[in-house]
């Protein structure tokens, strides 16, 4: 398609003999369309050009001969260059585009880069509860919309399936194994086991170095602790497929931190080299406060044991060597923001290509809040993931029961509806906010929900089903289509792509979710205020065609965020 702001940018250029890229990063698409299609602020030439904004906005306007079949007409306001493009010209490029592009909105723009994606990574042998959620689902939107972008990208599940938890689970295992039925219902047995544990090394002293001493055997490779951990292992990872089936979620690799374990000592000796690894209180570490960080990262306990810094590092340096990744992308809460700060200050003396370590960002969000606050296991409130979806799955089937109950299929939609939903209130606003679980909100058919973008898409489907056969866009007269309510859907069709590499630039999905928030509701005004059936027929088949255009372009939006869409409700 015709890359407008990209024109615009070239003929400023022209005119100022400033950089063309410079240019079309300053340039802007105004809220109001009424203020054009894109608005240039001269603010930012004011100082090279020692000239008042409005002034600089009239020369520019006055010198540019930018061509009348792209840009209908500019005006100046204010300190601003607003531009209008012709109707007809983006309503032909963006409808073309659709019917031809079975990816609509793909790009090759990451063609020839790697982006490694850490996500998920729940903790073996503890509840995969609604807190997990979060890093799953953004990071399988961004996972889904690098790779539609062109990137090779790597999805890696690092399980927390290494540390001294573990040394507390063989020794509650030791003690009371035969106690627990661990076959039948692993993650809540192994859990009681933990809790009982803990109690104990509380109470005394002996059992909490026990744990230590059995996690340093499962480090030196002792037989008995390392069969127990797989058991242990083996057993979380059936009971978390469970939840990824729900979600349709899939990984790369599922090299959790053990996968690390003899590549730790590499790490260790680099930094012993490097001569800024030095013992602090028996155990070894590295001062960070010259970087601004005043808490030091501990890279071996003072027991001999590893750290989770450890395992993180030793990551890096494989990845890099495996993957050559461009970017890593750690999607973890948070409360992690000082682990991670020290971990890339401390990659940078592993003597890798600089590349790498500029390559590691930390994709951080906020909180999963109950109404009544934060969760929390000790007050007994926290909601396992997998209820969490196998109860929206049936309150979405309810929904369905009370007003669609002839509906076929009602079991399989309801999954789509009740998964979608939690999906989407997951990845609806910024995910550095808190997010406020509230069933009333979730489940919302009319709110901006992931159940009404799904319902806009099956009124498009609806729609196309009671004609025939979808007309050509050759056989359309773009004519009809150039009304408000059509028009502000082009301009948002025509948008789609830049908003996927706005989700990359920024590591945001819930950019995407809230485009997908406005294109429903634009086609639910188009729909309210244009008959689409029974017009005169060139009315009626360049309406069905936009129609078509916005339910493939909110379809291929969802699947990128990871929910899928039913064709009734």
């Amino acid at each position: 398609m015709i890359d407008f702001k990209q024109i615009i940018a070239q003929e400023i250029a022209k005119v100022t003999n400033l950089s063309a890229k410079e240019l079309e990063s300053y340039i802007e698409v105004p809220k109001d369309s009424k203020n054009g299609d894109y608005a240039f602020p001269c603010f930012h030439l004011a100082k090279t050009l020692k000239k008042a904004p409005p002034m600089i906005a009239n020369e520019i306007k006055d010198k540019m001969e930018i061509k009348k079949e792209i840009v209908d007409k500019i005006e100046v306001v204010g300190g601003y260059l607003n531009f209008y493009i012709q109707k007809i010209l983006l309503t032909t490029e963006v409808l073309k585009e659709i019917e031809k592009n079975k990816n609509y909105g793909q790009s090759t723009i990451g063609n020839g880069k790697n982006i490694v994606i850490d996500y998920s990574a729940p903790n073996i042998a503890k509840p995969f509860h609604i807190g997990h959620l979060r890093s799953t689902v953004i990071g399988a939107a961004l996972y889904n919309i690098y790779q539609y972008l062109g990137y090779h990208t790597i999805g890696i599940n690092h399980l927390g399936d290494y540390g001294t938890q573990f040394g507390k689970l063989i020794e509650g295992y030791k003690l009371w194994g035969k106690e627990y039925d661990i076959e039948r219902d692993p993650i809540d047995e192994l859990t009681k086991i933990y809790i009982r544990i803990n109690q104990l090394c509380k109470e005394d002293e002996k059992v909490l170095e026990a744990c230590r001493n059995n996690f340093k055997k499962l480090e030196d490779g002792d037989p008995y602790c390392n069969k127990l951990w797989k058991k242990f292992r083996e057993l979380s990872l059936k009971e978390f497929q469970k939840v990824y089936d729900l979600l349709g979620s899939k990984f790369d690799s599922w090299n959790g931190e053990a996968f690390f374990a003899d590549k730790m000592q590499e790490v260790i000796d680099t930094l012993e080299n490097s001569g800024k690894l030095i013992e602090s209180q028996g155990a070894k570490i590295i001062n960070l406060e010259e970087k601004g960080i005043e808490t030091p990262c501990i890279i071996v306990k003072s027991n001999g044991s590893t750290t989770y810094a450890t395992r993180d590092l030793a990551a890096i340096l494989y990845r890099a060597r495996t993957y050559d990744f461009d970017k890593t992308l750690y999607v973890t809460s948070y409360e992690q923001v000082l682990h991670f700060k020290q971990v890339f200050e401390v990659a940078k003396l592993l003597g890798m290509d600089p590349k790498y370590t500029d390559g590691l960002e930390h994709v951080s969000f906020g909180m999963v809040l109950l109404p009544i606050g934060k969760m929390s296991t000790r007050e007994g409130n926290v909601i396992k993931l997998e209820d969490l979806l196998k109860e929206s799955i049936e309150r979405a089937k309810e929904i369905i029961e009370q007003k669609n109950p002839d509906l076929e299929n009602k079991q399989d939609v309801a999954k789509k509806v009740g998964v979608g939903a939690i999906i989407f209130n997951d990845l609806a606003n910024s995910r550095v906010k808190d997010e406020v679980f509230d069933w009333d909100m979730i489940l919302n058919f009319q709110g901006e929900t992931g159940p009404y973008i799904q319902y806009t898409y099956v009124r498009t489907k609806s729609i196309l089903e009671k004609v025939e056969k979808l007309p050509k866009f050759e056989e359309i007269n773009l004519e009809k289509l150039l009304d408000e309510y059509s028009q502000i859907i082009i301009k948002l069709l025509y948008n789609f792509e830049e908003i996927l590499i706005q989700v990359t630039k920024k590591e945001e999905p819930s950019i995407l979710s809230r485009y997908l928030i406005d294109l429903a509701k634009a086609f639910s005004s188009f729909y309210n205020e244009n008959k689409i059936i029974a017009q005169e027929k060139e009315v009626q088949d360049a309406r069905l065609f936009l129609t078509y255009a916005v339910g493939k372009v909110l379809k291929i939006g969802a699947n990128l965020l990871g929910i899928q869409m039913p064709t009734k409700m």
